[in-house]
């Protein structure tokens, strides 16, 4: 039987493939054969990535794979575990100035992968330019690998004594909800705002990003839909192993705290709705209750069913902040994920350069509701770039 903290594989199927990503663009055209180079290279320090399915027992877990990993000059999806990607769990693309790569998000999350898509660019931007970058703070070939990346993040930490959660907040059956009857056309807005305006607002309504992009979100539906009496829901993405204390490590472990926004408060001033989502969000992101959430999950339990509608939106704050000495060399940097059933709605958020960068992605290719968002960022004073609008198109499996 595999360990609680092993990789899910069965979380991901062919209609839901749970594809996660990040997206960057830089200064200048990308050069695919440096970066084939700088991906294979990167073997060495990220083994865990260069693999592929197999099974122990009933239970599907990663075995190495010896086989070059995708690097393709095109946006066109491919499918992991496949002979078009080499059958590997992984896979890079380039267009113009844009690459990306993509992974099955029951493989790892946004904090156990961007180590390893920062530390590529090292490698990639050391050859395509020329320059010299500082090392400090990348893991790179050559590098001990810690066994507490690779191994069981939580050895240590006491859960026998943990009885229940301090708080769980229950869900709502019935929500808002943002999707039409016939779901096509997958969609992904590219949005950039200024840092400096952002966390204004978070100082002024006491609220963080993921707290006020929530609250924006939660305004813009009753803006399309006033007349909806039901509450709009946002789970907002919490990262465990942060919560918990644990050294870096890269498989996935991420929670989620339930936010609640019901009719009856939507004439209510961005600082108080902010003030009561920050207060739920709090009672929520608490390490007793990180703590009770992984013991559940050593316990095993059966899966969530994919088809399980959770809230009307998801939010998602991943901690890029900076790529140190390659920030002149990246212009943006975007986290996406391949919509499921889960939520309507999908919002990643990284900051990255002074900037907060969005995907705004949704079921269908209407403006509607995302133009309803682009006017409450106007109310709250908040300047935007659109930078671009697309097909979201990633790997299935």
């Amino acid at each position: 039987m595999q360990e609680f903290y092993e990789p899910r594989l069965n979380l991901s199927d062919p209609e839901h493939h749970n594809t996660m990503g990040a997206v960057l663009s830089l200064q200048d055209p990308v050069d695919g054969e440096i970066l084939r180079w700088a991906v294979e290279k990167m073997r060495a320090r990220f083994p865990y990535f260069y693999v592929k399915p197999a099974y122990r027992g009933d239970d599907p877990v990663t075995v190495p794979n010896d086989l070059p990993m995708t690097v393709r000059n095109t946006w066109e999806p491919i499918r992991f575990h496949s002979e078009e990607s080499n059958f590997h769990l992984g896979a890079w693309k380039y267009e113009g100035h844009r690459l990306a790569f993509e992974i099955p998000h029951a493989l790892t999350d946004g904090a156990g992968f961007l180590p390893y898509v920062k530390s590529t660019m090292f490698l990639y931007l050391s050859k395509a330019t020329g320059q010299t970058f500082d090392p400090a703070g990348f893991c790179l070939p050559g590098d001990e690998i810690p066994e507490s990346e690779t191994g069981n993040p939580f050895r240590g930490l006491d859960f026998e004594s943990v009885e229940g959660p301090l708080y769980q907040k229950k869900p709502i059956p019935d929500f808002f909800r943002l999707v039409n009857a016939e779901k096509a056309d997958k969609t992904v807005f590219y949005l950039k705002l200024p840092e400096a305006q952002v966390m204004r607002c978070c100082r002024d309504y006491d609220g963080s990003p993921n707290v006020l992009m929530s609250v924006m979100l939660a305004k813009a539906a009753r803006r399309m839909d006033p007349e909806n009496e039901k509450p709009v829901t946002v789970i907002v993405c919490v990262n465990l192993k942060a919560l918990l204390g644990v050294p870096h490590n890269y498989r996935m472990f991420v929670g989620g705290a339930l936010l609640d926004f019901s009719k009856d408060r939507e004439k209510e001033d961005i600082s108080k709705a902010c003030t009561i989502a920050h207060g739920q969000l709090m009672l929520q992101a608490q390490p007793e209750n990180a703590l009770w959430e992984i013991k559940q999950m050593m316990q095993m339990p059966e899966l969530p069913s994919p088809d399980t509608v959770l809230a009307s939106l998801c939010v998602s704050y991943v901690n890029s902040r900076s790529f140190g000495p390659l920030d002149l060399c990246i212009e943006e940097i975007y986290v996406v994920t391949s919509l499921s059933k889960l939520t309507d709605i999908l919002c990643e958020i990284s900051c990255f350069n002074h900037s907060f960068f969005v995907s705004f992605m949704q079921p269908y290719a209407s403006e509607k509701y995302f133009r309803c968002f682009l006017d409450e960022l106007d109310s709250a004073g908040i300047g935007y770039e659109v930078l671009r609008s697309e097909p979201l198109r990633m790997c299935g499996i």
